[in-house]
């Protein structure tokens, strides 16, 4: 066999090896690869990521089949968050979904004008300079607007209703939110309507843990409320833990407090507000600008008792508040 013919099929071999690598490479490339910055923590959030990565699977979009994601936590930290959305914007990934904190959203926002950003945002908004309106939101951002941060009026409310002889209670703030005013005023506001008497305590920290619910049983406060805060949230199990240490009735946030042992909870469903970012998110990978999709605001409220915990700090849950429940844990 002639030389050049031989040199043609070892280079017609060895180009028809490589050509298979070539178009896996190419293939790998195409796949979409968007960010995950959450101001809390893994080990507490995995029903969030669940619940994220339903809203994308509904759209189309399924991690490791045709998505990447790249996760990024600040555990807590949230001084962390602009490090690590600028980390994400330098990826070129191609949204970013924020939550778990306010930080992580204006940090987002903050670190890119041409990515787009899905939020979980608790606050207002607009007033928080994340977008233009909640109709038009303009610009690379848009999400979820859980309202978590408005919400403290209606849980003092069935939290009195509850236990309607408490002559104190309590409400934990922590200072260093940037809802901590407009939570307070909001407490202190429903409190003067039906003429009950409040003490405010502050944790900005673990170490504040102890002194606030020292300083509960000390001023015999019959109930507390836990103000929704990220910072709280992932520190869920200590609080719930302390709360039935000290024998106190509290009222959370989220439905997740309930389920660890909490009293009683009322808010948004989280989870279903991570599965909406979700599918956001696909959307926008689908083509979608963030400026033409709304702000989405729940519709759904929901009410968790935890009666085990009422038994067992000697509660009887009203009929009224039964009622209205939409989940009674035993």
């Amino acid at each position: 066999m002639p030389v050049a013919i031989r040199r043609r099929k070892v280079i017609a071999a060895l180009g028809g090896a490589a050509v298979w690598p070539l178009a896996a490479r190419a293939q790998q490339s195409l796949t979409p690869v968007i960010g995950f910055l959450n101001g809390q923590s893994s080990t507490t959030s995995a029903h969030l990521v669940a619940a994220f990565q339903q809203g994308l699977s509904e759209v189309g979009y399924v991690e490791g089949r045709n998505l990447a994601i790249e996760y990024r936590w600040a555990e807590g930290q949230t001084d962390r968050l602009p490090g690590l959305a600028a980390d994400l914007v330098r990826r070129s990934v191609a949204v970013i979904s924020t939550g778990g904190s306010p930080i992580s959203s204006l940090a987002a926002k903050a670190a890119t004008s041409t990515i787009p950003v899905v939020f979980v945002f608790g606050g207002d908004p607009v007033k928080s300079g994340l977008v233009a309106s909640l109709s038009h939101p303009g610009g690379n951002v848009t999400g979820v607007n859980q309202l978590s941060n408005v919400l403290e009026e209606k849980r003092f409310g069935l939290l009195h209703e509850l236990i309607p002889t408490a002559d104190l209670i309590g409400v934990l703030v922590n200072p260093s939110s940037p809802y901590a005013e407009s939570q307070t005023n909001e407490v202190q506001a429903a409190a003067r309507k039906i003429g009950q008497r409040i003490v405010l305590l502050n944790a900005g920290s673990e170490r504040d843990f102890d002194a606030a619910f020292a300083a509960i049983v000390k001023q015999r406060a019959s109930g507390l409320i836990v103000a929704s805060d990220p910072f709280f949230n992932n520190r869920r199990d200590q609080l719930v833990a302390l709360a039935t240490r000290y024998s106190v009735p509290a009222s959370y946030s989220q439905r997740e407090y309930a389920v660890a042992g909490g009293l009683m909870s009322y808010g948004t469903s989280i989870t279903d507000a991570y599965r909406l970012a979700g599918v956001y998110t696909g959307q926008i990978l689908k083509g979608s600008k963030p400026a033409d999709l709304p702000v989405v605001r729940p519709t759904k409220f929901e009410l968790i008792i935890n009666l085990k915990t009422a038994k067992a700090l000697g509660l009887t849950i009203p009929p009224g508040i039964l009622a209205i429940a939409d989940e009674v844990i035993e």
